[in-house]
């Protein structure tokens, strides 16, 4: 019988009082890192969450990343946080048109994004569970957990800025656990939806970066005629 993979479940929880699906302008607060035998939550500067998260990711045996709508969400958000910070991670992406999440994407982009980190590769657990077009339950990762029997009852996902920091961090937690735990259920599906990702498919992210430049020369004050540079 061949060994289970090791997979690690990944979430992040962003400002949603800045607009949490914009990168742009919204920080990421808290980083949940679920694996068979830990739940480990990242919290405190921003920049410093990003390197400690990068730093232990490359600690681990290599496996799968686990993630809830990652191809779209979780991980063009931190390439794109990490970019404005100027923090360097083993996070690798490659747009890719061709995969029909059909959720929606973060602000600029065009669309989800394959992926890797370091020696570990990515699944989007959306595509082993989730089904666009079906009735709401299976387009909640949350619902999907209780359907299967699998988390605390909890209710909708409130929003962040409302929870105290150790319901935040619960609450980032066990999303990530969800994550893993759902793509350990399905390991053969899940070992033929990793992404796939070549040395010279990966992209850097910057599409924050390059909003933000092109808004501050829009925002620029024009120099009234005939003033000296």
């Amino acid at each position: 019988m061949s060994q289970q993979p090791h997979i690690y479940g990944l979430d992040i929880e962003t400002d949603t009082s800045r607009n949490a699906l914009d990168p742009a302008v919204a920080p990421v607060l808290t980083i949940a890192l679920s694996g068979r035998s830990f739940d480990e939550v990242f919290i405190g500067d921003e920049a410093t969450m990003l390197r400690a998260l990068d730093a232990r990711l490359a600690t681990l045996a290599p496996g799968i990343l686990a993630t809830w709508n990652g191809a779209t969400f979780d991980l063009p958000f931190i390439a794109d946080r990490a970019r404005l910070l100027g923090v360097e991670l083993a996070l690798h992406l490659c747009l890719d048109r061709r995969l029909t999440m059909d959720r929606t994407t973060l602000p600029g982009h065009g669309g989800a994004y394959r992926g890797a980190w370091g020696h570990h590769g990515h699944l989007d657990t959306f595509r082993l569970y989730g089904a666009p077009d079906a009735p709401s339950p299976w387009t909640s990762l949350r619902m999907i957990g209780r359907l299967l029997g699998l988390g605390g009852p909890g209710g909708p996902a409130d929003r962040t800025h409302d929870l105290a920091n150790e319901a935040l961090h619960a609450h980032a937690a066990s999303d990530a656990r969800l994550a893993r735990v759902l793509a350990e259920r399905r390991s053969a599906a899940a070992l033929r939806l990793v992404d796939r990702l070549g040395d010279q498919e990966a992209q850097p992210v910057a599409v924050a970066v390059r909003r933000l430049e092109r808004q501050a020369r829009f925002d620029r004050p024009l120099r009234p005629a005939g003033a000296s540079v």
